[in-house]
């Protein structure tokens, strides 16, 4: 690998770790501005931005919405912050060890990108809409970056054993 590869590929790794502790940080707040309703009526705070914005409480989003503030409505406040937080711990400790070349966190990252595309495979064939599909490429693209790097660091610790092991035989031959 080149150095100017290497660099950019660094780079782009960092960029990764900067869009997953983003994630978590989206995610803590919205946590937050979740908890802090939690002892409001929901449904109708629901309903209320649903006319605020002119829309059908029956159209399709407006009704997604509704059934997710239904289901939430009816989960544990404990139950919320515990999977809440285990969601933003994980994207914290993945952007750490990306943004600080362990290899574990590359690792970690194409596994955690990679488990959801059976999922957006399967929602882009259930309603096909162009959100779904950038979902889904960027997904293959984080992961395909994180084994470019995970390919590359086993090419160069090869190298650095093979040039090791020439180093070795060559002191003992003298």
């Amino acid at each position: 690998m080149t150095n100017a590869t290497g660099s950019r590929l660094r780079r782009a790794v960092q960029a990764i770790a900067l869009f997953e502790a983003l994630k978590g940080l989206a995610a803590l707040v919205a946590l937050t501005g979740l908890l802090s309703l939690l002892h409001h009526d929901l449904h109708r705070l629901a309903l209320e931005l649903i006319g605020h914005f002119g829309l059908s409480p029956g159209a399709r989003y407006p009704d997604i919405l509704l059934q997710g503030v239904d289901r939430l409505v009816g989960t544990p406040a404990r139950t919320i912050m515990m999977l809440g937080g285990a969601y933003v711990t994980l994207r914290w400790i993945e952007a750490w060890g990306l943004w600080h070349d362990r290899p574990w966190g590359e690792w970690f990252g194409a596994l955690s990108s990679g488990v959801y595309i059976p999922l957006e495979i399967h929602h882009i064939l259930a309603r096909r809409h162009w959100q779904g599909v950038a979902v889904l490429a960027l997904n293959i693209a984080l992961m395909l970056v994180l084994f470019w790097r995970i390919h590359e660091r086993r090419k160069e610790a090869a190298r650095r054993s093979a040039a090791q092991s020439n180093l070795t035989r060559g002191s003992t031959q003298t």
